[in-house]
């Protein structure tokens, strides 16, 4: 598994395992017709891969397999929601395929390194509440929630979120 900055001519397959993961992950939490109705062409028109770098700017990174994205993680090096110092895991997805075969992981501690460098002492990420999945995964890696709960629109549809943090020393 290579693991490379995500390029612009990544963007539908990043879109393809975007919308895969949520139609898996988030069946029961969302509405049916709502995740079938995801379009992987809509979302890749979202994204600013190959973007100049800049502090507040989405980095987003590929996991690839024989050239074929497996999954993706996107972090900012100072986000709005957080003290100074800290950092924020804004995405993390891998193709339901290839879930529990070791992407996640490696994406997540390549996150973690990436922050770490740009100066983080810390992190945060929120996850859909009743996402156990994602929340065991998180905690397996050092992650705890600490609280802090918001309703916010992803993709246009009100969720309910809880923030997790993690230090990155």
């Amino acid at each position: 598994m290579l693991l490379r900055a995500a390029e612009p001519s990544d963007a539908l397959a990043v879109a393809q395992v975007h919308v895969r993961s949520w139609q898996g992950a988030y069946r029961g939490l969302m509405p049916d017709d709502y995740l079938d109705g995801l379009r992987p062409q809509d979302r890749a028109q979202t994204y600013t891969f190959g973007s100049p770098p800049s502090p507040k700017q989405p980095v987003t990174w590929v996991a690839l397999d024989g050239g074929a994205i497996l999954g993706f993680a996107t972090v900012t090096a100072r986000p709005g929601d957080g003290p100074a110092g800290c950092g924020r895991l804004d995405a993390l997805y891998v193709d339901p395929t290839r879930w529990g075969k070791g992407v996640g992981r490696a994406l997540m501690a390549d996150a973690r390194t990436r922050l770490a460098a740009a100066g983080c002492a810390e992190a945060v990420l929120w996850v859909l509440v009743g996402n156990d999945r994602a929340q065991r995964f998180y905690r397996a890696d050092g992650w705890q929630a600490d609280g802090t709960r918001q309703t916010g629109l992803v993709w246009d549809l009100p969720v309910d979120e809880v923030r997790f943090r993690r230090s990155l020393g």
